[in-house]
């Protein structure tokens, strides 16, 4: 089903901002939504008004064009799914999930029926008749989300429920929950701050922070194409290198950003966006996946000295020192890097990132089309 939030507002009596600051939202109907953000930045907040546990301020909220702003939780046909699932530890896994039908007041072969189905659906129909302590902590996930399932809700709701696992549990339960989706074509909203989560599971990202919505779009989008320099910073692991500088104009029609110890010219998709703005002051940007290290020194090739290496498996993430900066660069872990060598780091220019310094506006997107 289709959500709408519309000019959501939420305080708390003891902070001084708001927690949720008039944000405004569609997600579409089927679709599975992550709000993705630090620690306080209002993506609980906000979920927890979806589910009506919490009363926003001002604003309203819609589900298929039905305004549940002021329903009780029970009247809104949502369900949500909490980061610390709890049971009824005197209950086996069937009644857990069947508990919520027997307080409607289901008969009992629709309860048998939508238990098996749904403990079916998350790989847990042979768990029924054990007793809850004798289920791990992954298959009391999966409870927690079949009794949410067997509500038939039209929202599902998901507050960091994969925080407390390991991380083979997190990947496992990850890969469930998309399947899941798959399968049932309902509305999905999930909240985390984990950025590989969000990436793996949503087809829309919600970068929220300061109780603001940051961007709205597809992973490729928020990682490829951030709006502004906080989701550049924010999104992506390792995080992206960035600097600010001063720009000017050279004698061919471009410019040049000036850095301390440095300078090179920038790509001409920046030059419209230079030209709009006040200042001459700007960040700049490049991901440690966008830099390589190549054999000679050249025009726009800076070089530096390796200081550290760390092992990520099949890559390594080096540290590389040019002038007073410290730059992330990704590398082939066959690349047999060490700490102490020289090197020459070339930035692909396609994959440049430019900000002003002032806004923090992405300089490849016109003012008018920033903000949530």
């Amino acid at each position: 089903m289709r959500v709408v939030l519309k000019d959501l507002v939420k305080r708390f009596a003891n902070s001084d901002r708001a927690a949720v600051n008039k944000i405004n939202l569609v997600i579409e109907d089927g679709e599975l939504a992550v709000l993705l953000g630090p620690s306080g930045c209002g993506k609980t907040t906000t979920l927890r008004m979806i589910a009506g546990l919490e009363q926003p301020d001002s604003g309203r909220i819609t589900i298929a064009e039905r305004d549940i702003t002021d329903l009780a939780p029970k009247d809104r046909r949502v369900a949500m799914v909490f980061q610390n699932f709890s049971m009824y530890p005197t209950m086996n896994v069937y009644d857990n999930i069947a508990f919520p039908l027997h307080a409607v007041k289901l008969k009992r072969g629709e309860i048998d029926r939508t238990v098996r189905e749904v403990a079916a659906l998350v790989n847990i129909d042979h768990l029924l008749q054990r007793s809850v302590r004798q289920v791990s902590g992954g298959e009391a996930q999966r409870v927690a989300l079949a009794r949410a399932m067997v509500r038939r809700p039209e929202v599902f709701l998901m507050d960091e429920p994969l925080s407390n696992l390991d991380a083979k549990l997190r990947v496992q339960l990850r890969t469930e929950i998309k399947r899941l989706h798959q399968d049932t074509g309902a509305t999905f909203i999930f909240v985390t701050h984990d950025q590989e989560e969000a990436m793996t599971l949503g087809d829309k990202i919600i970068v929220m922070n300061n109780g603001d919505i940051q961007q709205v779009g597809t992973p490729h989008e928020v990682f490829f194409a951030p709006q502004n320099a906080f989701v550049a910073n924010f999104v992506g692991t390792p995080s992206m290198n960035m600097l600010t500088g001063a720009v000017s104009g050279d004698n061919g029609g471009g410019y040049r950003l000036h850095l301390p110890g440095f300078e090179f010219s920038l790509p001409a998709r920046f030059h419209a966006g230079l030209a709009k703005i006040a200042g001459t002051h700007v960040i700049w940007g490049i991901r440690p996946e966008a830099i390589r290290l190549v054999a000679e020194a050249g025009e726009n090739i800076l070089s530096g000295e390796v200081e550290l290496v760390e092992a990520l498996g099949s890559r390594d993430l080096i540290f590389v020192r040019v002038a007073e900066h410290l730059f992330g660069v990704i590398v082939d872990a066959q690349e047999s890097v060490a700490a102490g060598e020289p090197c020459h780091l070339h930035f692909a220019g396609a994959q440049m990132h430019l900000f002003d310094a002032d806004s923090e506006r992405s300089l490849l997107h016109a003012p008018e089309a920033e903000g949530a």
